[in-house]
């Protein structure tokens, strides 16, 4: 982002889940960031909360439920659309089609090339060896 936002850093003990082939990934810190939507004619601007991260992903900043809920904006995935008030009329971000999958193909390509922990190597390997009737779960 092109910010020098260490000195901002508050101390956070929210871990990440599911973003990366580790179990869990603990942030360096939340940072609390002006965010501008729009344009100078029609915008919305809203504090941000933001956990900091210190590992390779192909997304730049996960935007989490909280903050869509704050900026009241309804995300579109199929359409890769973004709509929220503005102060003028409504605002919509287009996202690029060819952007998202190569975003995707990186995300696959990390996920192909990056080591699984070594207990779930071993829980992996052991679940394929099981037969149909010892994977079922019991009522």
């Amino acid at each position: 982002m092109g910010q020098n936002i260490s000195k901002m850093l508050t101390p956070s003990r929210a871990p990440f889940y599911g973003i990366i082939s580790r179990n869990v990934a603990t942030p360096l810190g939340s940072v609390v960031l002006l965010v501008n939507f729009g344009m100078k004619d029609n915008y919305c601007m809203e504090y941000i909360k933001f956990e900091v991260a210190d590992f390779e992903s192909s997304y730049h900043a996960i935007v989490g439920k909280l903050a869509l809920a704050k900026v009241m904006a309804v995300p579109h995935y199929v359409y890769l659309l973004l709509k929220m008030p503005g102060k003028t009329g409504l605002l919509t971000f287009r996202g690029d089609l060819k952007k998202s999958y190569d975003c995707d193909e990186e995300a696959i390509e990390f996920a192909a090339t990056s080591r699984m922990p070594e207990p779930s190597v071993e829980v992996f390997v052991a679940a394929q060896k099981l037969t149909d009737s010892e994977m079922e779960i019991p009522n």
